[in-house]
């Protein structure tokens, strides 16, 4: 039944990109949200210990980069105030915000989405009044 469910949600996503994008680009903007939305959950238990560590330690001599994954508990961490939540809390800046969201995360993970174009993806969906509401799904 889950997978009825989740074949559902991606179409009604489709059904949003629809005229914008071809069909067959529907995965340029599918894919790197479900990452996005993936790696948010994976981060939100240790999200508050991160920024507080990020924040003691972001101008001193140990480079963050080898500290906040072990705090995150992962091989990646995200230094960003924001998650995929509280980005559709703000819906005049939700490309900011979203950019923000996707810079805060660490190296490894900003090369997903670089090689996703996802920034570009990003404009595009926000030119056409799109972004919002794929975020907020």
């Amino acid at each position: 039944m889950a997978d009825n469910n989740n074949g559902a949600f991606i179409w009604s996503i489709a059904n949003l990109l629809r005229g914008v994008y071809k069909q067959a680009d529907y995965g340029k903007v599918v894919l790197p949200f479900t990452i996005l939305r993936r790696l948010d959950a994976v981060l939100e238990p240790t999200k508050d210990a991160v920024l507080a560590e990020y924040e003691k330690r972001k101008d001193g001599s140990i480079p963050v980069e080898k500290l906040l994954p072990s705090i995150s508990q992962h091989d990646f961490y995200n230094t960003s105030l924001y998650t995929v939540d509280k980005l559709g809390g703000d819906p005049a800046n939700v490309r900011a915000n979203l950019l923000n969201y996707i810079d805060g995360f660490s190296a490894n993970v900003r090369d997903i989405f670089d090689r996703y174009d996802f920034p570009a993806q990003i404009a595009r969906l926000d030119e056409n009044d799109l972004l919002y509401l794929v975020v907020q799904k």
